[in-house]
């Protein structure tokens, strides 16, 4: 394949008027709840709001690491003032005065519904709280973050083999079913909280390289890469015991993709020499397993297989997309390896075609194989605006390559 000619300037604007011109706007008008504070908790596939839907801590974190970035970067005031909405709203209610920690789920005027400490969701609200004080300077933000990151590691880091323990109680205690959803296994370890971890300490340590953060981190970098990426195949295992002992065989696609840029970035960050050569190694492994195993002949991304190949959930999943945009990229980046580039540029075109909702603004949840959006009446997990559905993985993608982009030129 000769080299492939993409303008990285026209490029850059299709992601800028994404972000400026769709997803930001959408989340600014549709979802503010001006009553009673925060945001509201759902949004149908036709733009209609649940006012009396619960809140969860996931995407109100998630929000506020959204315009904060968005502010930082874009300057724009705006951002800056829904970052301040997301903020207080996150510190007055979703904050527990009692035991330290945020709730996992509000009802819709601020009560708490469950206040089970989900490490998952304390991880975001590092996230964003590190990002709000980049972008304001707030110090009781950076003094949230980090007492959220003396309460993961006194409350979750498991001391015997290493890594963190899924979730406690509302007083931290031990917690008998651990799951993040449903949808997921009752195990003690899995790569998602462990992937968001690592990301959240990326963040913390740009606000704040502290020599017990960054000692922390390299354990974790370590670890996720002695027992949770799978060097033979290239994939995350997903779900362990306490000992690291696999406990299935499924893939998810979207995750490998997002990990390959997210360990890279990790180790950056930290600046240890080896672990980034190491991180640099598997990142492109893992970005090849996914080139190779995972794409659709539309260049979409496949969302979950077995370990024999055999497509276990072949949907379309929005936020899967966004991450294989900048995984790809980011394999580019460090191989040269044109395809990459141009599988990068397929995603980011079937992105604008068929993900983002031309009607009614920002991007459709779920997609069947042919491309075409489920329902809500078809699929519960199918708005606009959900418990899970966020603007924190189709913002980062424009907000990435943004700055990728511009480095390259």
């Amino acid at each position: 394949m000769g080299p492939i000619m993409i303008d990285r300037r026209l490029w850059a604007e299709r992601f800028k008027q994404e972000l400026v011109g769709n997803i930001l706007p959408f989340w600014m008008r549709h979802t503010v709840d001006r009553e009673n504070g925060g945001f509201h908790g759902s949004v149908g596939c036709d733009l209609t709001v649940d006012p009396k839907s619960p809140r969860a801590a996931v995407i109100n974190t998630r929000i506020l690491w959204t315009f904060s970035a968005a502010a930082l970067k874009l300057g724009d005031p705006q951002y800056r003032e829904t970052a301040d909405w997301a903020y207080q709203y996150i510190v007055e209610k979703f904050w527990d005065q009692q035991y330290g920690g945020i709730y996992w789920m509000l009802d819709y005027e601020g009560n708490p519904l469950s206040g089970r400490k989900q490490i998952y969701a304390q991880a975001f609200a590092v996230y964003g709280m590190a990002e709000y004080f980049r972008a304001t300077g707030n110090q009781e933000s950076l003094e949230r973050a980090r007492q959220l990151f003396r309460l993961i590691e006194a409350q979750s880091h498991e001391p015997l083999y290493g890594g963190y323990l899924e979730a406690c109680a509302r007083d931290w205690g031990p917690l008998e079913d651990m799951r993040l959803s449903e949808k997921d296994l009752n195990s003690p370890k899995s790569m998602n909280t462990h992937l968001h971890v690592m990301e959240a300490y990326t963040n913390l340590l740009r606000a704040w390289p502290d020599p017990e953060l960054q000692a922390k981190q390299k354990a974790l970098l370590e670890v996720t890469m002695d027992h949770i990426v799978d060097s033979a195949t290239g994939h995350f295992k997903l779900f362990f015991d306490n000992q690291w002992n696999s406990l299935t065989d499924h893939i998810s696609f979207g995750h490998d993709i997002e990990g390959s840029w997210l360990l890279v970035e990790a180790a950056q960050v930290l600046g240890d020499a080896a672990l980034l050569d190491r991180a640099r190694s598997l990142s492109l492994k893992m970005a090849r397993a996914v080139y190779e195993q995972a794409l659709d002949q539309d260049g979409s991304l496949f969302y979950e297989a077995n370990s024999k190949g055999v497509l276990v959930d072949p949907n379309k999943h929005w936020w899967a997309q966004a991450e294989a945009v900048v995984g790809f990229y980011n394999a580019y980046q460090l191989s040269g390896d044109q395809r990459f580039l141009y599988q990068a540029y397929r995603v980011w075109e079937y992105i604008e075609e068929k993900i983002v909702d031309k009607v009614h603004g920002e991007w459709h949840a779920k997609l069947r194989p042919n491309g075409t959006p489920y329902t809500a009446q078809e699929d519960g997990d199918a708005c606009l605006v959900g418990p899970w559905k966020c603007p924190y993985h189709n913002s980062r993608v424009c907000l990435e390559m943004l700055e990728r982009l511009a480095e390259n030129r």
